[in-house]
């Protein structure tokens, strides 16, 4: 299969130039989603071996693979099989943490974060959630999922207002997802994340695909640096459970692939290519 063209001048232009200059090239990704299936529970998430073994087939041809992702580093490394690969970063919890050459840097998490720990369950149990909500430690954040239940958006909007409010009492924020809430210290994000460390290498064509709204930022760091210039294609890798991809970012993509599969498809067609 051969790579897929995407619908924009842009994003060609993007394509073209990772071809053309790929050990200047980055190639950025979410994880869950993107590499791995969405699963019900998180903690059996895993990337698609397929994707996997495009990324060891591909990292050694470009500049750098960085997975970005708001997993702790180390736990997307263990999910995704990462640790033998070349040329590869991950950067954990919106790039508060980095795994690089099998060595982790990892800084204290905010306190607002262990003070809502302590508080969430008996907000949920106050707010009289369903069965099926239930929290996610993070370590430097908290997400409450609603997947798992009867009415999942609407119990995410029953959520949303009072988490708004204890998050803003710890100096946190609320991010949203798809049937997610994620509580988070402010001031990072995909897009941070992505453009501290493109700013550690020389200008060249950059890659990124995710597949919800926490990606966003990421897409826009990049839009931002298409304008200043540097070529870029945004991917959106589609939902894997029978729901329609995120509107926002299909509207921005360069082009929309189908799930990790069609992401592990792009990746290996990129290898072959290269």
């Amino acid at each position: 299969m051969g790579i897929p063209e995407p619908s924009t001048s842009a994003g060609r232009a993007g394509l073209a130039a990772l071809l053309a200059e790929p050990r200047s090239a980055v190639v950025a990704l979410d994880f869950d989603g993107t590499l791995a299936p969405i699963v019900a529970d998180p903690d059996q998430a895993r990337a698609h071996p397929a994707a996997v073994a495009a990324l060891e087939a591909l990292a050694p041809l470009l500049g750098a693979v960085v997975v970005v992702t708001g997993r702790p580093a180390a736990v997307a490394v263990e999910y995704g099989g990462f640790a033998g690969l070349e040329r590869f970063t991950v950067l954990g919890q919106y790039g508060a943490e980095r795994w690089e050459a099998g060595v982790l840097t990892s800084p204290p998490p905010p306190p607002g974060v262990a003070a809502v720990r302590e508080q969430l369950p008996a907000l949920l149990a106050e707010s009289g959630v369903p069965d099926g909500t239930w929290i996610e430690d993070k370590g430097r954040a908290l997400a409450v999922h609603t997947r798992r239940t009867a009415e999942p958006q609407r119990v995410l909007e029953q959520l949303r207002a009072p988490l708004e409010q204890l998050a803003a009492a710890h100096g946190l924020l609320v991010e949203p997802g798809r049937y997610v809430l994620e509580l988070r210290p402010p001031g990072v994000d995909k897009g941070g994340a992505l453009t501290a460390f493109l700013a550690e290498r020389p200008p060249g064509p950059v890659l990124y695909a995710g597949d919800d709204l926490g990606d966003l930022p990421a897409y826009a760091a990049l839009e931002q640096r298409r304008a200043e210039g540097h070529p870029a294609v945004l991917v959106c890798s589609s939902a894997t459970t029978g729901e329609a991809p995120v509107a926002e970012l299909a509207d921005r993509a360069d082009l929309l692939v189908a799930g990790p599969v069609g992401v592990a498809e792009l990746l290996a067609a990129l290898a072959v290519e290269l």
